[in-house]
C-alpha cells in the first residue's frame, strides 16, 4: 500500500535506494503505535541528504505486519509515519516515496518482502538502472528482495542486523552486490564508492 509517492503517470528515472524503516530510518521498537515513540537512528538524516544530493530516489519499503496482527489500526500507523517524516523534514530531509505492506505472515500476501508487491507498487512511479540500485535494510528478507530483483543489498548492523547477519553471510557467501555496513550513513558511503558511476549519479 502507498503512504505517500509521486504522482502517477510520470516515471522519475534515478538509481534508487530502497529504505527499510524500522531498524534503519528508526529505532526497531516492536509494533510502534505511538507517534511520540519515534526516534530516528543516529546519522539518518544526513545520510538522505547525501544520497538525495547524489540523485538518488530514496524509496521506503516497510512490512507493517502490526496492521494484520491487530496491534495497532491504520490511524496509529498514519500517524507514525507522519511522525517521521516530520523529524526527517526537521533536518531538511525527506523519502521520495514510502509503502508498505500490512499483512500478517500468514495471509501470504504478494506485498510482504521479500515478495515483489511493493516494488511492483514504486515501478509506478519510479524507473530505476539495477545495477546502480540498492535495497538497505537489517533483515534477510530484505537482502532477499535485493537479490531476487538483481539489486544490490546492504544489511545494517542497526535493528536486527547483527542478529541477522550470519544468516545473510550463510545465504549469499562471496556476493559482491551484499554489503554489510554499521549503519545507513555507512551504507550510502558503500553505495556511492560502489556505483558504476564513481558516486557521480545523475539525477
Amino acid at each position: 500500500m502507498i503512504w505517500k509517492c509521486p504522482a502517477r503517470g510520470v516515471l522519475r528515472q534515478a538509481p534508487a535506494l530502497f529504505l527499510d524503516r524500522d531498524g534503519v530510518l528508526i529505532v526497531d521498537k516492536d509494533y510502534l503505535a505511538d507517534p511520540d515513540g519515534v526516534e530516528l537512528v543516529p546519522g539518518v538524516p544526513a545520510a538522505l541528504v547525501k544520497a538525495a544530493a547524489a540523485g538518488y530516489a530514496l524509496i521506503g519499503l516497510s512490512n507493517q505486519s502490526g496492521l494484520g496482527r491487530g496491534r495497532f489500526g491504520p490511524a496509529q500507523l498514519a500517524a507514525v509515519m507522519s511522525r517521521v517524516d516530520a523529524e526527517l523534514a526537521g533536518y531538511g530531509a525527506e523519502l521520495d516515496a514510502m509503502y508498505y505492506c500490512p499483512h500478517a505472515p500468514a495471509d501470504n500476501c504478494r506485498c510482504r518482502k521479500p515478495g515483489p508487491g511493493l516494488l511492483e507498487e514504486a515501478a509506478a512511479s519510479f524507473e530505476w538502472p539495477a545495477d546502480r540500485s540498492w535495497v538497505i535494510g537489517d533483515k534477510a528478507s530484505d537482502v532477499d528482495l535485493g537479490r531476487r530483483h538483481g539489486l544490490g543489498a546492504v544489511l545494517v548492523g542497526t535493528g536486527y542486523g547483527a542478529v541477522e547477519r550470519a544468516r545473510v553471510e550463510s545465504a549469499w557467501p562471496g556476493d559482491a552486490r551484499v554489503l554489510f555496513a554499521a549503519d545507513l550513513a555507512t551504507a550510502v558511503a558503500l553505495v556511492m564508492a560502489a556505483d558504476p558511476a564513481n558516486g557521480s549519479v545523475a539525477p
